[in-house]
């Protein structure tokens, strides 16, 4: 053979194996370990208590009842009293479970931690989810989101701050222990393109290194981390009311999203939402620019729907 034809032999080896490097662990991160081994922590081992931030509803209440269901008393922790009592006695009823409710605005400042460590110092946490996040009320450009100083910085003061300052509060205890779980809910808007919701976006990407090189640091200590991007999921927050295939009703998705704790450490938790991420992620390596094109064509069209909806009340 020339040596043209080794290297040609060479190349298609190489491609060939940085194509199983990317097959054989999706494969496995999306149909056999949730399949077929499910999650492999067994999570009222990690400490009698889990805590839950966003607790009232969507996907923070899903996990607050998936925790409580394998036997962990919950701290509930959101901003509404009414709605926090309301989830806490859910809880208790559904799973004879204890609870715990705490009510602080994550738009805050430091002073909402004091708070929330008053009431958890004393209690042995092994699960904690990261969960409380907003987002904008509809697609728009960064010069022209409503309110956007004040708006901007809650967002960034909630679905940032919000992750360090509970890992603050929780990991020490842990640590001491050498167990724990932590789960920090991103976004799948943290992997692709997403223009119109630019800020939303980065501050999820923040959740995702975080929570990546947390683990990192971490993993000698018995403590694991888990980055979690939904796509889709039908709660208040996406605005969709119907669950479908492509998006879960709240409790579907934390229901598969537990079955890959233990088995990836960045997960979109559902396998349509893998899948999505999967198509998306081959159009920009084919066509990077064309694919950002079209995301914003399409979030621009969801923009100008919400704007005409938006005159029309007013109407």
């Amino acid at each position: 053979m020339a040596i043209f034809d080794y290297f040609g032999v060479l190349c298609i080896i190489i491609v060939i194996l940085q194509l199983l490097r990317i097959v054989l662990p999706w494969i496995y991160e999306n149909f056999l370990g949730p399949c077929v081994l499910g999650c492999r922590i067994k999570l009222s081992a990690m400490g009698e208590w889990a805590v839950v931030t966003g607790a009232t509803e969507g996907i923070g209440k899903a996990y607050a009842n998936e925790l409580a269901k394998n036997g962990l008393k919950v701290v509930l922790i959101s901003r509404s009293l009414p709605k926090l009592e309301a989830v806490a006695k859910e809880i208790e009823t559904k799973h004879n479970v204890e609870t715990k409710v705490i009510n602080v605005d994550f738009t805050g400042g430091q002073e909402i931690y004091a708070t929330i460590e008053k009431q958890i110092k004393e209690l042995e946490i092994g699960v904690l989810v990261n969960n409380v996040g907003m987002s904008y009320s509809n697609p728009e450009y960064f010069l022209d989101v409503p309110n956007k100083e004040e708006f901007l910085r809650n967002l960034v003061t909630c679905n940032v701050n919000s992750v360090t300052g509970m890992c603050l509060l929780v990991m020490p205890g842990m640590v001491s222990r050498k167990r724990g779980v932590i789960i920090n809910i991103s976004s799948l808007a943290a992997k692709i393109p997403n223009p119109l919701l630019t800020v939303y976006a980065a501050t999820k990407a923040f959740v995702d290194k975080m929570s990546e090189d947390l683990q990192t640091e971490y993993r000698k200590e018995g403590i694991v981390v888990q980055s979690v991007l939904p796509g889709f999921v039908a709660t208040n927050m996406s605005k969709i009311k119907r669950p479908t295939w492509l998006a879960p009703s709240a409790q579907q998705y934390v229901v598969a999203a537990l079955r890959r704790l233990g088995i990836a450490e960045h997960t979109t938790g559902y396998y349509p939402h893998a899948l999505m991420k999967l198509i998306i992620d081959t159009m920009a390596f084919f066509a990077p620019v064309s694919t950002r094109r079209l995301v914003l064509s399409q979030l621009a069209n969801i923009r100008r729907r919400a704007i005409k909806k938006d005159a029309n009340k007013v109407k």
